[in-house]
């Protein structure tokens, strides 16, 4: 057709060019998808940025559909880490890791599961769980665990009560 011009864009040079938008190898798998929708729909995830920005961190889109807040100042909790929804805080110290960061995705999926909000009292009854059996907060904590507690920085303590008879 004569004096017709394309009004498509332009292809970018990078590794996307000639792909669609979003079906580059930066897409998100569907259920991290599916995670973060979630979380945003059961508050979780609006909380989590809430205290990050009220905390004065600095918030970023990072991997995994997670969003990376550092410089939590905040005493509590007194972690390095913790997740909120999708949001996962860091202590301005703390060192990022893919390990690290593979086990805050964990509890964001445990978040997801536990239908947002209550997963914050299941979580406070995994602490005084571990607390009184091990002493710490993690050990016996199954969100901890399951989320791999060395992953997350932690050193599994023996359990101390109730102790076994010989």
């Amino acid at each position: 057709m004569a004096g017709h011009t394309s009004r498509r864009r332009p292809v970018r040079s990078d590794d996307r060019a000639g792909r669609p938008p979003g079906r580059g190898p930066d897409r998100l798998p569907a259920r991290l998808a599916l995670r973060r929708w979630w979380n945003a729909i059961n508050l979780t995830t609006p909380l989590g940025l809430v205290l990050a920005l009220g905390s004065g961190c600095s918030v970023r889109r990072g991997p995994l559909g997670l969003v990376l807040a550092t410089g939590y100042r905040w005493p509590f909790p007194d972690g390095g880490a913790f997740t909120v929804g999708n949001v996962v805080l860091f202590r301005a110290r703390t060192v990022i890791t893919p390990q690290l960061l593979a086990h805050e995705s964990r509890h964001a999926t445990q978040y997801a599961w536990c239908a947002g909000l209550p997963f914050l009292v299941l979580y406070a009854a995994a602490v005084g769980w571990s607390l009184l059996r091990t002493g710490d907060t993690a050990s016996r904590n199954v969100f901890e665990r399951r989320a791999g507690l060395e992953a997350g920085g932690y050193r599994e303590r023996p359990v101390r009560w109730p102790r076994r008879r010989a």
